[in-house]
């Protein structure tokens, strides 16, 4: 190989690999949303739950009632995976920017690592984002229950330690929900931003026909 050749190798490899990668990613996504269609039909997501936000207020289901909420899980120890969702997130929530349904959007970030994520963990760890971000988080048994209604698979367990240095395993989607608090779609970690925005035209246009709501 010369000096060219060698270096055309490995950016073709490079390439190749984060294409097979993200193909991988949305696969499995495809996978996830089939599975869940075929046991449940239209995938029931959402439900009653009781969590606080990160400046120490209670917050319900029933807070979710006349937004449009963007709703994702994770974790303030996620290393890459998370900051890149919320990051998305705030992008597609500053490309609303003025846009009068701008009032009527709301953010959630809910954590799957209760031990560790406090409420002012939470606090400082959203100011990277957008900054109607609201933090959500609760017990062990309040967090299960809440990823339960969502069916978001996460792997910290109930005795996991405060000071331990672990990653968390979790689903990977940012859930729409309707003002009426129903879910809408689910975007995966391949999907987008320029899609996302979009998807969130789509429902709210197809919701205000429904419904006969500007909003």
């Amino acid at each position: 190989f010369t000096p060219t050749s060698a270096a055309i190798f490995v950016a073709a490899g490079v390439g190749l690999f984060f294409y097979f990668r993200y193909e991988k990613t949305r696969l499995l996504e495809e996978r996830e949303k089939e599975r869940m269609n075929k046991q449940y039909g239209r995938p029931q997501i959402g439900g009653p739950f009781s969590l606080t936000t990160d400046t120490g207020k209670p917050f319900t289901d029933e807070d979710l009632l006349g937004k449009w909420s963007l709703v994702y899980f994770g974790f303030t120890n996620c290393p890459d995976i998370c900051p890149a969702e919320l990051d998305k997130v705030t992008s597609v929530l500053d490309s609303i920017g003025t846009y009068p349904l701008a009032s009527i959007f709301q953010p959630l970030f809910i954590t799957v690592d209760p031990v560790r994520d406090s409420q002012s963990r939470i606090s400082r760890y959203l100011q990277d984002f957008h900054p109607s971000f609201t933090g959500l988080f609760g017990s062990y048994d309040a967090t299960k229950a809440v990823c339960k209604a969502y069916r978001v698979y996460f792997s910290t367990p109930p005795n996991a330690d405060p000071n331990g240095d672990y990653l968390v395993d979790h689903s990977i989607f940012v859930y729409l929900m309707d003002p009426h608090g129903k879910f809408v779609e689910a975007f995966g970690q391949s999907v987008g931003e320029e899609v996302v925005k979009t998807k969130i035209n789509e429902a709210i246009s197809q919701w205000q026909q429904e419904t006969g709501k500007k909003a």
